[in-house]
Parts: structure tokens; C-alpha cells; sequence
């Protein structure tokens, strides 16, 4: 029996795939689904040993085709907002609420219910479904996934990265990096200084560098596509200490760069990691960690995947979008990527997050339809 979009949808929902932790369960249902339709499923289990990405092909793999890509983990759902359980789907008027139902497994559901349909079509060019894990700590699992592709297909004409874009393609986002600052000092009472070392006065050091350099990057170089035009740095977390009246003895920060393209995200950082070395040669434990990165993406206007897009949303795709995606690492490996999916991103990451089940149809449709221009 055919399941509807929401009720694939309803599924995806149930399964907590928040990320960082094991996904079997999500991973085995899709892969049970779409054996039901004759779809040739590889389950590709990364390092980390309880978690998998999924690809499956649909019509013949030797020949070059069309990659929709997702991630199947989801930001955690912790906020005391939400207004009824984040992973049981509610349905209220045309909005499906739970977490991940925008960001990203609405786009998910879309490709699912569109398999019956591409199934039955004997389509000449194949699609193919990549779907990867930890894509929110930073694209972990797609570099695994993109590695095999040699070995499971031909060489895709493009992939579409189902991020939510209003079902508008979109050409570009910026790089990303990440890098986790770890201090150790040595503990004491506040009154005797002198005896301990202070970890947090150690990493005002490395705050001042990063706040030097977010500063010296909004002079340029610029970009008009991106908002706002030029790459940034921040720091977005820093914590240590145990209370006012003990030398702190431990401080960690963590360190994130946007680059435009043609710039290199982890070019950007190198003036605060030289901080953090200069201090390891004075005999401080400062510790660098790389935490992430993914590169850029940037599809030129007339490139084949952005016609192709451009007939199946009846509009021309957008220049850029501040979000990052896995679109940017595809085409590192060579094959043109581009982003479109269902939903808005501001609705992701919050509570209450939601879909429009008229989003959903259409997700659908436009995929189907990229069905028919493959059996063409």
C-alpha cells in the first residue's frame, strides 16, 4: 500500500536521529522502503561505527544522473517551547509540526514518495538518493559517503541538496571551519595568584586575536551575493572556571570562520591557532582541536544543473544563501551541486519547527518531474 508523503514524513519524525548519536533505526527503515521498490540500497557505516550514510539508485547506475541529497540527523529539541512532543508529527491546518520536519527530512519524505512513481517510470538516467549523517556537526558524514560514489555509480551530472530554500535553487553559500581553543592552568585560592596559573586570563589572549580578525574581515574582500558580503569569524562559546574565589584551571572556546568563495575558511583562523601556538611556546597547555569544516559553493549562472533547476521550479535560481550546506563538498568532488528543498530556514533550530504540507507536495512534484526528464 502506497504511503503518503505525511505519513513517510510521520515516520521520519519518530525516529529522535539527533546528531552525534547512532541512526540504525532510521537508516534500516529507509533502506526496508525503498527495497520495496526496487531500489539498490548501500548502507555505508562511517568511522564512528553507529552511524551510517544510505545511498540508493534508482534506474541504471552505469550511466550518468541526478543525486538528491539529504541528512537524516536533526538539531536536539531540548527547548521548553514546544508545544507538544518534537518527534510525534502534529498535523494543525496545513502545518506539520516536529523537529527536523523543515530542516531537513521534509525534503526527505518528498524523495521517498516520489520513489513509487520513479520506480514505475524506466527511467533511462538515473536518481540517485544520498542521504548522510552528522550533517549538523559540520558535514561529518557526506565526506564518507562522496568518497564511495566511484564505486556505486557513474559520475553524477549534478546534485540537489534538499536545505530548505523555499523551493528556490540556489547557486552558492560560504565555506565553513571550526576549531575548539582548550587551556590548562593550575588551580589555587584567588587570594594567592602567584601559585596558580589562570586559564581564562591565558585565553583572553586568543578572544583578543579572534575579535581582532572577525573585525579586520569586514573590510573585505567582498562578495555583493552573500550577506553580508565578506567572510567573518566568531567565537560562539567559551567557558571555565569553577567559582569567583578559585584560579580557573581549565578554559575552552570555540571558534568558527565563513568564507565567501574563493577564499579558504581554514586560511582564515590561522591568526588565532598562531596565537594559540605563540602560547604553547611560552610553556602554556594550549591545545588546538579541529572540529569541522566543509568548503564553499559556488555554481556558475549558467551551468547545466542551474538550467535544469530552472525548469523544474519555473524560477531562476537565487545567487546565495548565508547558510551552509554539503552541496559545497559535491562539488569539490567534481560534480555540480546546487540547493533546493522544501520549507524555510527560519523556521529550523527552534521550537516548534514546521512544514506546510502544500511545501511538501510540491517537493514532490518537482522530483517527479526531474523523474520524466531522466525517462526522456
Amino acid at each position: 500500500m502506497l504511503m503518503t508523503v505525511i505519513e513517510i514524513l510521520d515516520r521520519l519524525i519518530g525516529f529522535p536521529s539527533v546528531v552525534g548519536t547512532p541512526n540504525d533505526a532510521i537508516v534500516g527503515w529507509i533502506k526496508d522502503y525503498l527495497e520495496g521498490y526496487g531500489a539498490r540500497v548501500s548502507v555505508l557505516t562511517g568511522p564512528e561505527g553507529d552511524r551510517a550514510n544510505l545511498f540508493a539508485t534508482i534506474g541504471p547506475a552505469t550511466v550518468p544522473g541526478y543525486v538528491l541529497s539529504g541528512h537524516m540527523d536533526v538539531v536536539p529539541a531540548k527547548e521548553p517551547e514546544w508545544s507538544s512532543d518534537p518527534f510525534t508529527l502534529r498535523l494543525a491546518g496545513d502545518r506539520l509540526y516536529g523537529r527536523g520536519t523543515t530542516d531537513m527530512k521534509g525534503f526527505i519524505a518528498a524523495a521517498l514518495a516520489a520513489v513509487p512513481k520513479l520506480a514505475g517510470m524506466r527511467i533511462g538516467r538515473p536518481i540517485h538518493l544520498a542521504f548522510s549523517y552528522d550533517e549538523e556537526a559540520g558535514c561529518q558524514g557526506a565526506p564518507h559517503l562522496i568518497a564511495r560514489l566511484p564505486g556505486l555509480c557513474a559520475k553524477p551530472l549534478g546534485a540537489i541538496i534538499g536545505e530548505p530554500s523555499s523551493l528556490r535553487a540556489v547557486r552558492a553559500h560560504k565555506g565553513k571551519t571550526a576549531a575548539r581553543v582548550t587551556i590548562r592552568g593550575s588551580a589555587g585560592h584567588s587570594s594567592r595568584p602567584d601559585l596558580g596559573r589562570n586559564a581564562i586570563h591565558a585565553m583572553a589572549e586568543v578572544l583578543n586575536a579572534a575579535v581582532a580578525e572577525a573585525e579586520r574581515l569586514t573590510h573585505g574582500p567582498f562578495d555583493p551575493t552573500f550577506e553580508p558580503a565578506y567572510s567573518s569569524l566568531q567565537v560562539g562559546t567559551i567557558a571555565g572556571g569553577q567559582a569567583i574565589n578559585i584560579i580557573p584551571d581549565h578554559c575552552a572556546l570555540e571558534v568558527e570562520a565563513r568564507a565567501i568563495a574563493g577564499v579558504d575558511p581554514a586560511g582564515l583562523l590561522r591568526p588565532v591557532k598562531a596565537t594559540v601556538d605563540a602560547l604553547h611556546s611560552r610553556g602554556v597547555d594550549a591545545e588546538w582541536t579541529h572540529m569541522s569544516a566543509y568548503p564553499a559553493l559556488s555554481l556558475a549562472s549558467d551551468a547545466s544543473l542551474a538550467g535544469v533547476m530552472a525548469e523544474l521550479t519555473g524560477q531562476a535560481p537565487l545567487a546565495a544563501v548565508s547558510y551552509g550546506s554539503e552541496a559545497g563538498l559535491y562539488q569539490a568532488a567534481g560534480i555540480e551541486a546546487i540547493i533546493c528543498g522544501p520549507g524555510d530556514i527560519g523556521r529550523a533550530h527552534k521550537p516548534d519547527e514546521f512544514i506546510l504540507t502544500s511545501e511538501l507536495a510540491a517537493c514532490q512534484r518537482m522530483i517527479e518531474a526531474l523523474g520524466h526528464r531522466c525517462a526522456a
